[in-house]
């Protein structure tokens, strides 16, 4: 600015800075002239900068973080220990897993399993093909695998297994009923009431079941067990029934007599047989086999000595008559 107040400007037409005195002696500020005014210049804005605090440590870690850090460090000691003691096993034995465990301590353990549906079945045979024992807890048994291992059994027809929470477990079956049992090339089966085969024979419970054999007499058992259902006096004795030629049945006595019985009329045949034991004794004879097949006789088949003693009897008898002669 001249002595008349005006400003200097360049014969170019830029703007030349213009230097402002400041109060304080010696100091000056360069700055350019803007469309509001004067102000500083470009290099001489100084940038904002926020301010932080930092927090002392101790404010910074969540309250009870020591004493959770302390405990842990208890606990992986702990277990490092009983690993190296060889103790685990010994708690799994019985305590089960962890996770079991701790869900036991936590009020889902099984406290309370109901089985219904049990008839040749016990609870005990049930539990242990489930795959349930005392370690068990609510959370660790799988309701559909449960059932799947259940329906394995030969036994079991039908099963549903429902969790009760907090600790229960609901296990209803339907059982095959076995019905009798089925000889069949050297092997003994244990068949249900329409000839199903529900599992080889290897319990001695089922061995009150009627027997019968050949092939055909599993579908046929019904009708056997029914024949001698109706000589009840006759039935201890019957060891079982063999089915020839799937037509006609051969009684097997518990004395070894074999009994041919007819391809129709068997009741009638069943009654004679039953009047021959009571009446003659029959079970009490030296007697291979009877055969009832011809309604109008009774051909009988004696052992040796009963057939040495019938020739003895009737060798006597002739010479009775002889010497009466």
């Amino acid at each position: 600015m001249d002595g008349g107040g005006r400003l200097l400007r360049s014969m170019s037409g830029s703007l030349m800075p213009t230097v402002l005195r400041s109060s304080h002696a010696g100091a000056h500020v360069a700055a350019f002239p803007t469309a509001k005014g004067f102000g500083p210049g470009p290099r001489e804005r100084s940038p904002r900068r926020r301010a932080f605090v930092v927090k002392p440590i101790e404010q910074r870690i969540p309250r009870g973080f020591g004493t959770f850090l302390t405990l842990g460090l208890f606990a992986v000691t702990i277990g490092y220990g009983i690993m190296r003691g060889g103790h685990y096993d010994a708690l799994v034995n019985s305590f089960g897993p962890p996770d079991v465990a701790l869900a036991r301590a936590s009020g889902f353990g099984l406290d309370r399993i109901t089985i219904t549906g049990l008839n040749e079945l016990t609870a005990r045979e049930v539990l242990s093909s489930a795959g349930i024992d005392e370690h068990a807890s609510l959370f660790s048994v799988d309701a559909e695998a449960v059932r799947a291992r259940l329906l394995a059994m030969p036994l079991v027809r039908e099963a549903t297994v429902r969790k009760l929470f907090p600790d229960g477990l609901q296990i209803t079956l339907v059982e095959r009923e076995p019905f009798a049992l089925w000889q069949r090339h050297g092997e003994v089966f244990v068949v249900s009431a329409d000839g199903k085969t529900i599992d080889t024979l290897r319990d001695d419970r089922f061995l009150r079941l009627p027997l019968v054999v050949g092939e055909g007499a599993n579908e046929r058992a019904v009708a056997f067990a029914k024949m001698i259902d109706a000589q009840p006096a006759l039935k201890p004795h019957i060891r079982a029934g063999i089915l020839v030629g799937q037509r006609r049945w051969t009684l097997k006595l518990d004395n070894g007599i074999d009994v041919r019985l007819p391809e129709d009329n068997v009741d009638a045949a069943m009654a004679r047989l039953a009047t021959l034991v009571k009446d003659k004794a029959l079970l009490d004879k030296d007697v291979l086999s009877v055969d009832l097949r011809k309604a109008d006789r009774v051909v009988l088949r004696l052992t040796e000595e009963g057939a040495a003693a019938l020739a003895e009897a009737q060798k006597s008898k002739a010479k009775g008559k002889g010497n009466a002669t």
